[in-house]
Protein backbone atom coordinates (compact mmCIF):
# COMPACT_ATOMS: atom_id res chain seq x y z
CA UNK A 1 0.00 0.00 0.00
CA UNK A 2 2.72 2.48 1.16
CA UNK A 3 3.79 3.97 -2.58
CA UNK A 4 7.82 4.75 -2.87
CA UNK A 5 7.16 8.04 -1.77
CA UNK A 6 6.24 6.98 1.69
CA UNK A 7 8.05 5.98 4.45
CA UNK A 8 6.87 2.75 6.79
CA UNK A 9 7.45 3.74 10.42
CA UNK A 10 6.10 1.54 13.61
CA UNK A 11 4.72 -1.91 12.41
CA UNK A 12 2.82 -4.26 14.75
CA UNK A 13 1.41 -7.87 13.66
CA UNK A 14 -1.46 -9.79 15.47
CA UNK A 15 -3.62 -12.34 14.89
CA UNK A 16 -7.37 -12.44 15.08
CA UNK A 17 -9.31 -15.92 15.85
CA UNK A 18 -12.45 -14.54 15.09
CA UNK A 19 -14.85 -11.64 13.37
CA UNK A 20 -15.62 -10.54 16.84
CA UNK A 21 -12.16 -10.19 17.96
CA UNK A 22 -11.54 -8.76 14.56
CA UNK A 23 -13.89 -6.11 15.65
CA UNK A 24 -12.62 -5.94 19.08
CA UNK A 25 -9.06 -4.94 17.79
CA UNK A 26 -11.04 -1.93 15.42
CA UNK A 27 -12.54 -0.63 18.55
CA UNK A 28 -9.29 -0.82 20.62
CA UNK A 29 -7.72 0.85 17.57
CA UNK A 30 -10.56 3.50 17.46
CA UNK A 31 -9.75 4.18 21.55
CA UNK A 32 -6.06 4.50 21.12
CA UNK A 33 -6.30 7.37 18.13
CA UNK A 34 -9.30 9.31 20.38
CA UNK A 35 -7.18 9.16 23.55
CA UNK A 36 -4.00 10.45 21.21
CA UNK A 37 -4.10 13.91 21.93
CA UNK A 38 -1.91 15.24 18.84
CA UNK A 39 -4.46 13.53 16.88
CA UNK A 40 -7.46 15.42 18.67
CA UNK A 41 -9.00 17.45 15.83
CA UNK A 42 -6.41 16.77 12.98
CA UNK A 43 -8.17 13.61 12.01
CA UNK A 44 -6.72 10.23 11.23
CA UNK A 45 -6.76 8.15 7.71
CA UNK A 46 -7.24 4.26 8.10
CA UNK A 47 -6.08 2.17 4.96
CA UNK A 48 -7.43 -0.91 5.26
CA UNK A 49 -6.47 -3.85 2.55
CA UNK A 50 -6.86 -7.53 2.18
CA UNK A 51 -8.84 -9.46 -0.07
CA UNK A 52 -12.91 -10.37 -0.27
CA UNK A 53 -13.80 -11.30 3.46
CA UNK A 54 -10.47 -10.56 5.14
CA UNK A 55 -12.36 -8.38 7.96
CA UNK A 56 -12.21 -4.86 6.54
CA UNK A 57 -15.73 -4.15 7.64
CA UNK A 58 -15.31 -6.35 10.64
CA UNK A 59 -12.83 -3.86 11.47
CA UNK A 60 -14.87 -0.91 10.39
CA UNK A 61 -17.80 -1.97 12.15
CA UNK A 62 -15.24 -1.81 15.52
CA UNK A 63 -13.59 1.66 14.96
CA UNK A 64 -17.61 2.55 14.70
CA UNK A 65 -18.35 0.60 17.82
CA UNK A 66 -15.20 1.96 20.08
CA UNK A 67 -15.94 5.56 18.95
CA UNK A 68 -19.73 5.03 20.43
CA UNK A 69 -21.80 5.36 16.90
CA UNK A 70 -25.01 3.59 17.42
CA UNK A 71 -25.53 2.91 13.52
CA UNK A 72 -25.33 -0.41 11.45
CA UNK A 73 -21.64 -0.23 9.77
CA UNK A 74 -21.95 -2.09 6.16
CA UNK A 75 -19.76 -1.99 3.51
CA UNK A 76 -19.90 1.40 1.16
CA UNK A 77 -18.84 -0.81 -1.73
CA UNK A 78 -22.28 0.69 -4.29
CA UNK A 79 -21.81 4.30 -2.76
CA UNK A 80 -19.33 6.96 -2.26
CA UNK A 81 -19.21 6.99 1.45
CA UNK A 82 -20.87 6.31 4.54
CA UNK A 83 -20.64 8.29 7.59
CA UNK A 84 -21.06 7.74 11.46
CA UNK A 85 -21.43 9.98 14.60
CA UNK A 86 -19.38 8.59 17.02
CA UNK A 87 -17.37 10.68 19.60
CA UNK A 88 -15.35 11.45 16.48
CA UNK A 89 -16.87 11.51 12.95
CA UNK A 90 -16.25 8.69 11.25
CA UNK A 91 -15.89 8.44 7.15
CA UNK A 92 -16.18 5.70 5.41
CA UNK A 93 -15.30 4.53 1.93
CA UNK A 94 -14.84 1.79 -0.48
CA UNK A 95 -12.50 2.01 -3.22
CA UNK A 96 -13.61 -1.73 -4.68
CA UNK A 97 -14.71 0.64 -7.49
CA UNK A 98 -11.72 2.49 -7.96
CA UNK A 99 -12.87 4.64 -10.99
CA UNK A 100 -15.94 6.09 -8.97
CA UNK A 101 -13.96 6.57 -5.84
CA UNK A 102 -10.72 7.49 -7.79
CA UNK A 103 -13.43 10.60 -9.76
CA UNK A 104 -14.70 11.74 -5.79
CA UNK A 105 -11.61 11.55 -4.80
CA UNK A 106 -9.93 13.99 -7.82
CA UNK A 107 -13.13 16.21 -7.45
CA UNK A 108 -12.54 17.24 -3.93
CA UNK A 109 -13.86 13.78 -2.03
CA UNK A 110 -10.30 13.53 -0.54
CA UNK A 111 -10.91 16.32 1.79
CA UNK A 112 -12.96 14.13 4.01
CA UNK A 113 -9.50 12.06 4.46
CA UNK A 114 -8.39 14.95 6.50
CA UNK A 115 -11.68 16.26 8.07
CA UNK A 116 -11.32 15.70 11.46
CA UNK A 117 -12.39 12.09 11.70
CA UNK A 118 -11.69 8.79 11.56
CA UNK A 119 -11.55 7.77 7.76
CA UNK A 120 -11.75 4.50 7.10
CA UNK A 121 -10.49 3.24 3.62
CA UNK A 122 -11.43 -0.23 2.60
CA UNK A 123 -9.20 -1.34 -0.53
CA UNK A 124 -6.90 1.76 -0.44
CA UNK A 125 -4.29 0.53 -2.25
CA UNK A 126 -6.79 1.06 -5.04
CA UNK A 127 -6.50 4.92 -4.23
CA UNK A 128 -3.06 4.85 -2.73
CA UNK A 129 -2.21 8.30 -4.53
CA UNK A 130 -4.80 10.54 -2.62
CA UNK A 131 -3.95 9.08 1.10
CA UNK A 132 -2.50 11.44 3.13
CA UNK A 133 0.71 10.67 5.04
CA UNK A 134 0.63 10.54 7.90
CA UNK A 135 -1.70 7.83 8.25
CA UNK A 136 -2.69 4.26 9.61
CA UNK A 137 -2.27 1.04 7.09
CA UNK A 138 -3.77 -2.30 7.92
CA UNK A 139 -3.25 -5.36 5.78
CA UNK A 140 -5.58 -8.23 7.15
CA UNK A 141 -4.93 -11.56 5.52
CA UNK A 142 -6.27 -15.06 5.42
CA UNK A 143 -4.50 -17.75 7.28
CA UNK A 144 -5.27 -20.54 4.73
CA UNK A 145 -8.20 -23.16 4.33
CA UNK A 146 -6.49 -25.23 7.70
CA UNK A 147 -7.57 -21.85 9.71
CA UNK A 148 -10.21 -19.87 8.24
CA UNK A 149 -11.28 -18.14 11.10
CA UNK A 150 -8.07 -16.50 12.00
CA UNK A 151 -6.37 -13.29 10.55
CA UNK A 152 -2.88 -11.87 10.23
CA UNK A 153 -3.37 -7.91 11.04
CA UNK A 154 -0.51 -6.18 10.25
CA UNK A 155 -0.89 -2.57 11.28
CA UNK A 156 1.84 0.45 10.13
CA UNK A 157 2.06 4.25 10.38
CA UNK A 158 3.20 5.27 7.46
CA UNK A 159 4.93 8.70 7.26
CA UNK A 160 5.75 11.64 4.66
CA UNK A 161 9.63 11.44 4.45
CA UNK A 162 9.92 15.02 3.02
CA UNK A 163 8.42 15.66 6.74
CA UNK A 164 10.53 15.74 9.78
CA UNK A 165 9.71 12.52 11.68
CA UNK A 166 9.19 14.45 15.17
CA UNK A 167 5.78 16.29 13.89
CA UNK A 168 3.25 15.67 16.44
CA UNK A 169 1.41 13.75 14.64
CA UNK A 170 3.78 11.27 12.92
CA UNK A 171 5.13 10.77 16.32
CA UNK A 172 1.34 10.24 18.05
CA UNK A 173 0.80 7.58 14.85
CA UNK A 174 3.98 5.85 15.62
CA UNK A 175 3.44 5.81 19.11
CA UNK A 176 -0.28 4.38 18.69
CA UNK A 177 1.36 1.48 16.82
CA UNK A 178 4.00 0.75 19.15
CA UNK A 179 2.18 0.91 22.46
CA UNK A 180 -1.34 -0.96 21.32
CA UNK A 181 -1.19 -4.06 22.92
CA UNK A 182 -3.37 -8.00 22.79
CA UNK A 183 -4.55 -6.76 26.22
CA UNK A 184 -6.43 -3.59 24.62
CA UNK A 185 -8.48 -5.89 22.92
CA UNK A 186 -11.69 -7.04 24.49
CA UNK A 187 -11.97 -10.44 22.73
CA UNK A 188 -12.19 -13.78 24.19
CA UNK A 189 -9.48 -15.67 25.78
CA UNK A 190 -7.02 -16.70 22.69
CA UNK A 191 -8.68 -14.67 20.44
CA UNK A 192 -6.51 -12.12 19.96
CA UNK A 193 -2.54 -12.16 20.32
CA UNK A 194 0.85 -10.44 19.23
CA UNK A 195 3.46 -11.75 17.01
Amino acid sequence: MAGPEAAQAARRVFLSHSTEATEAFGAALARAIESAGALRGSGVALALDGDLGAGKTALARGVARGLGAADRVHSPSFTLMHTYAGRLPIYHFDAWMEGRERAFLEGGGAEWLESGGVALIEWASRVARWLPRPRLELRLEHMGAHDPQTRRLSLSAVLDPAAAAAEPRSQALQALVAQLRPEDVAAAPGQFEAL
